[in-house]
């Protein structure tokens, strides 16, 4: 076969070649479907995690969904400390300039290892005080601090997964990565069921077979979870460092630390750094509006947002193919198609969390019941669930513009949008109606707040500031320009 051959859409598009719109809709859908899958497996695996605790009790569910915005607060820094070097990896990709990508590699790969070092060991010397700190009971509070505790312990897996994930998917192939995270779901759901429970024994016409088990509770379903985070870390950074086409390392390279790319990890990665800050505190207010309103609420509360993001996922799979796909086309100074692709893809996950939507609405009770035995949890999640359901199409534009955004290193305005909308307007009109309509009052606030945040970002992808402020400052330097420490110029197919 030949070289043109093995080429995917996304490299035949940046090496300047014309794609008819099905083509283009054609090549948004093939790099999103396994980005979708990957996100979608990673929400099953919370929501099997969540499935299995809850058959503990709800004090043990509320001891995880107390900390629960803790944990996404750390996966949020992973998420942005990655980030800042994969889209500069992506741009260099589409440019051509395939050395000075696999230096990026080298560089963020040590950056952020020595980042969840740092994280890791903050997150193990909170976690006796977390719990206490985010307003729970003491009933709950000592198997949240263990629970955070083992994250923390594990937080430099969770880095490594995601930095290299975001690298290899930086090159177009969405489809390994996205495989390895659903085999992760099923590690989790495999550790978990020896983790969590006690032995237990099978009759079986041939005899009894007897299934170990650990019996570790809220603690084993941490370990299950940073386990299967650690084995799939491993693999990812394998592939990406040997076997990746593009970015893997070649004998002869040495990594070297360029001003330049390190100015720019940190121009795009710290505004989304501070979001996470902003925004997980208030996702942490959130749970403390909550948290008052009784344990079956917040146990409600966690099993709802679980199961909501299920509907959402699909969302941020989409976002995360518009990050490569914008990155690269951008990268190789494809403006005008940068931005027909970028409202392709948010017109995309629009349609796809609606239809996302309609099944919430329709199986909330379902999704709610799997999780807890509780009629009162069942009875609370599932009107949540069906409020919320009508915000999900204006959180698609949300989700998948801001992953537009991404692809050309534009981070502080939308991180500006996030924060305003959820501190401006979720938060008090959550803490207003809590006291008024119990959790239903919060939820609704919620969902409010979704539809002004999508709006935000509607009307920054139609008026298309993004793409032209690339565009000044991608032809105001010359390729030599751009940096003067680069390490390699353009390859071509004979390299």
């Amino acid at each position: 076969m030949s070289a043109a051959a093995k080429e995917t859409l996304l490299t035949r598009l940046t090496r300047g070649e014309q794609l008819s719109f099905g083509a283009q809709l054609k090549m948004v859908l093939l790099l999103s479907i396994p980005a979708v899958l990957a996100q979608i497996s990673s929400t099953v695996m919370q929501y099997i995690d969540a499935a299995m605790v809850g058959q503990l009790g709800a004090r043990d569910s509320a001891s995880i969904g107390l900390i629960a915005s803790s944990t996404w607060l750390f996966y949020g820094f992973a998420m942005a400390a990655g980030m800042g070097f994969s889209v500069q990896a992506a741009q260099k990709i589409g440019a051509g300039f395939l050395k000075d990508a696999r230096n990026i590699v080298g560089q963020g790969l040590r950056v952020t290892f020595i980042f969840s070092l740092v994280m890791g060991g903050l997150g193990a010397a909170i976690s006796p005080f977390l719990p206490e700190l985010l307003g729970g009971s003491p009933d709950i509070n000592l198997n949240a601090s263990w629970y955070f505790l083992i994250f923390a312990l594990f937080f430099p897996a969770v880095q490594l997964n995601g930095v290299a994930t975001g690298m290899i998917q930086s090159s177009g192939n969405m489809s390994f990565p996205s495989f390895l995270h659903i085999v992760m779901c099923v590690l989790d759901v495999i550790f978990n069921a020896f983790l969590i429970f006690p032995g237990f024994e099978i009759a079986l016409p041939f005899g009894v077979i007897s299934i170990p088990g650990a019996g570790l509770g809220v603690i084993g379903a941490a370990l299950g979870t940073g386990l299967a985070e650690l084995l799939i870390a491993g693999i990812l950074l394998f592939y990406l460092l040997k076997r990746s086409p593009v970015l893997r390392k070649h004998p002869e390279e040495k990594t070297h630390f360029v001003a330049h790319d390190l100015r720019g990890a940190v121009r795009i990665s710290m505004p989304v750094a501070l979001e996470q800050v902003l925004m997980s505190s208030a996702y942490i207010t959130f749970t403390v509006i909550v948290a008052p309103l009784g344990t079956a609420a917040l146990a409600a509360n966690a099993f709802a947002i679980t199961a909501e993001s299920l509907c959402y996922m699909p969302g941020y799979g989409i976002a995360v193919a518009a990050t490569a796909i914008i990155g690269q086309v951008a990268g190789a100074g494809l403006f005008d198609t940068a931005r027909r692709l970028g409202r392709m893809c948010v017109s995309l996950g629009m349609l796809v969390m609606a239809g996302m939507a309609v099944l919430l609405y329709i199986l909330a009770p379902v999704f709610i019941g799997i999780m807890s035995p509780d009629p009162d949890i069942r009875s609370l999640g599932t009107q949540i669930l069906r409020l919320e359901a009508f915000a999900e199409p204006m959180f698609a534009v949300a989700i998948v513009a801001n992953g537009v955004f991404r692809g050309v290193g534009d981070t502080l305005i939308p991180s500006i949008y996030n924060f305003a909308s959820i501190w401006l307007v979720r938060l008090p009109l959550a803490a207003f109606l809590a006291g008024r309509f119990g959790l239903a009052g919060v939820w609704f606030a919620m969902a409010l707040e979704l539809c002004v945040r999508g709006l935000l970002f509607l009307l920054r992808l139609l008026r298309d500031r993004w793409i032209r402020n690339f565009q000044e400052k991608a032809l105001a330097v010359k390729p030599d320009q751009e940096n003067p420490n680069a390490v390699n110029h353009r390859e071509t197919d004979s390299d």
